[in-house]
């Protein structure tokens, strides 16, 4: 088991706010979690357990099965194993030139000059930034989308077995969202990564997620398949939630008296798929 959490309980004194309730939970290597629920529901509170950030108020929380809440733990190993990517983490960009802002998390874990290139030239590939054009640029002279991804590869040059990104496409043009879609799915399929995503986009969860973990009120309420989670639309919307409007077409379709299946979530085949049933209902007529 790569994370596990047993009875955790997060409570926020200042606040008095309890924003974890008994959590319990197991991740794989290699799965794709989605992970969502409304403002306020416990999400970034919980990822930001995985990587010793915060500590529990009560429960224990395990990666790799060493429990990590616990004094005599090396949080710098923990935090090279569990990569986070905060929401709009270009806010967090600090160093002069994108080289310098890559290799800031390599140079802290005491590698040489030689492998610090080296994280860094393939991190910004992996990122689809060309290192010649733009190692020495200051990232703050770069487009939104390209700011993400610099801050995206600063993680991914500390060599990370999970990655946990919150909100990473919001205030995105619609093309830089399907770029670092398509970057996710590259990283989850061909590095055998553990990711897991945080967003209110459905869409996004449905397309990459291979588990979708539901929280409300800092407890988890479903933990299932897409498919499964995405069929209950009912549920769902009792959560303050939705399901993906592709999903949401296809059950208007049905409705309508349209054979359609309505647990699709890319658009080619949702296209594909109506396609099909008004070609059938054309040779019928």
């Amino acid at each position: 088991m790569l994370i596990e959490l047993k009875n955790v309980t997060h409570v926020y004194e200042q606040q008095n706010v309890m924003a974890l309730d008994d959590v319990s939970l197991s991740i794989d290597k290699n799965e794709f979690i989605g992970l969502v629920g409304h403002t306020g529901s416990g999400k970034s509170t919980l990822v930001q357990l995985f990587n010793g950030l915060i500590n529990p108020t009560d429960g224990k929380v395990f990666i790799d099965g060493t429990k990590i809440n616990s004094e005599k733990i090396n949080l710098k190993d923990i935090r090279r194993k569990i990569g986070l990517v905060f929401q709009y983490p270009e806010h967090q960009l600090f160093e002069e030139t994108v080289y310098e802002d890559i290799a800031f998390g390599p140079k802290n874990l005491d590698l040489s000059k030689e492998k610090t290139d080296k994280r860094v030239k393939e991190a910004m590939e992996l990122v689809d930034l060309d290192f010649e054009e733009f190692h020495n640029r200051s990232p703050f002279n770069l487009s939104g989308g390209q700011q993400r991804r610099v801050a995206i590869a600063g993680v991914l040059a500390m060599g990370p077995e999970v990655l946990i990104l919150d909100e990473p496409s919001a205030g995105l043009d619609p093309k830089g969202r399907e770029r670092l879609i398509e970057l996710l799915y590259y990283l989850h399929q061909n590095y055998n990564m553990t990711i897991i995503l945080i967003s209110h986009r459905m869409e996004e969860i449905a397309r990459l997620s291979n588990r979708v973990i539901v929280l409300d009120n800092g407890k988890i309420v479903m933990d299932d398949h897409p498919r499964k989670i995405f069929s209950q639309r009912q549920k769902l919307q009792e959560l303050g939630l939705d399901i993906p409007e592709i999903t949401l077409v296809l059950n208007k379709l049905r409705n309508k008296g349209f054979d359609v299946r309505t647990d699709l979530f890319k658009i080619s085949e949702a296209k594909n798929e109506i396609l099909a049933e008004l070609r059938g209902k054309k040779n019928v007529n």
